[in-house]
């Protein structure tokens, strides 16, 4: 039976879960809310569903199994806590746009609240529910990556001086972190998907002259080096239209290990593998020679709409919901996300310690459930 599904936010993000929904058998939306009520209405009208002004009406007048918060806020995320957390006491299970919060404190809580009422907690990580992705986790489960060494990761948006214009919106202007807290999140997670918990930080943050000319703080560029539980180094570079990308797109992820290495370009459209090389082409630093390994795997998805991630990413909560996975089995989990937000936080105490090493807070324990956990 189809999933009963209550839409939080009508603006543009709450359209694009919408219209994926109505495309998804395992979804039957059947309401949509928002405190501006011409929003509400119009959104309401197109999609054929009935309309709320308040969440608390939406949960008296259905009977829904999900609520889906897709409002925005400061940074992206400050409007994100108090619907949630409404819908978790309510005993609802609940999908979360990123970032969790722009609070990481608020973000603790609706993770832990989630595990108090033993109700799903996602988040629209949407940028590893790809094709290029799956496949990667392919090579990396086969052993053809071998162990980890190195992850490099480029994201964010292309631009440069000349199509500078500032964001007067009060959700970013004035706000030194906005991009940070409102970006971040996704290549932490990717990061995260393919390498495992991040246990140390250093990152160096910055924003470029014709940013200071008009008196923008956002800090929109950020360098960030970081060590993963398992010893694997990895770089982030992540910025916000101050440059153009080179190689790779706006959105490129390498990774690498003892036995091969793979690249993403563009989040959903490629990912190419290198085996590494057997004895006759290893490099040799005698004879200053780099080595070379064998004829790369290309796979190219066809797919160059970067919207199609949403779909993807909707249908995994969906489908771990109707088939009952341990609440610490979901993709994508509340939980995630946090982790992805501590990352951030402290990339900021490390900016502001002047680039030094910090140790992201701790995730909160996983306990598992009796009823599914298995011997």
């Amino acid at each position: 039976m189809a999933l009963k599904i209550g839409i939080v936010g009508c603006r543009g993000i709450g359209m694009t879960h919408a219209n994926a929904y109505k495309q998804d058998e395992l979804a039957d939306l059947v309401a949509v809310c928002d405190v501006v009520k011409e929003r509400a209405d119009a959104m309401a009208e197109k999609l054929g569903v009935r309309v709320y002004y308040s969440l608390s009406e939406m949960l008296r007048g259905e009977e829904l199994d999900i609520v889906d918060v897709t409002t925005g806020g400061f940074e992206n995320g400050s409007w994100h806590f108090e619907p949630a957390m409404e819908a978790i006491e309510a005993g609802k299970h609940v999908l979360v746009e990123k970032p969790l919060s722009n609070d990481v404190g608020e973000a603790r809580q609706m993770v832990a609240r989630a595990a108090e009422k033993n109700v799903y907690l996602g988040c629209n990580l949407n940028h590893y529910f790809t094709p290029p992705a799956e496949k990667a986790k392919e090579y990396m489960d086969n052993g053809q990556i071998g162990e980890l060494v190195y992850c490099l990761h480029k994201m964010g948006f292309s631009a440069g001086e000349e199509t500078y214009g500032p964001n007067k919106s009060s959700r970013f202007w004035n706000l030194p972190y906005a991009h940070l807290k409102a970006f971040l999140s996704h290549p932490f997670s990717v990061m995260r998907h393919f390498c495992g918990d991040i246990t140390h930080i250093q990152a160096f943050v910055n924003r470029p002259g014709f940013r200071r000319r008009v008196n923008d703080v956002m800090l929109s560029t950020v360098s960030i080096h970081v060590r993963f539980a398992n010893d694997c180094v990895g770089y982030l570079l992540s910025q916000r239209g101050d440059a153009t990308y080179g190689l790779g797109g706006w959105w490129s992820l390498e990774v690498a290990g003892t036995r091969g290495t793979f690249c993403i370009e563009n989040c959903i459209e490629k990912v190419t593998f290198w085996p590494a090389p057997g004895t006759g082409k290893a490099g040799d630093p005698a004879k200053m020679s780099g080595g070379s390994a064998d004829a790369p795997e290309v796979t190219s998805t066809g797919i160059t709409d970067f919207s199609q991630t949403f779909p993807r990413r909707l249908h995994a909560f969906l489908e771990d919901i109707t088939n009952g996975v341990p609440r610490e089995d979901i993709r994508a989990s509340g939980r995630d996300a946090l982790a992805a937000l501590e990352y951030t936080w402290a990339v900021m105490e490390s900016y502001e310690l002047g680039g030094a090493v910090v140790r992201p807070h701790p995730l909160p324990p996983l306990h598992g459930d009796p009823k599914t956990l298995l011997d």
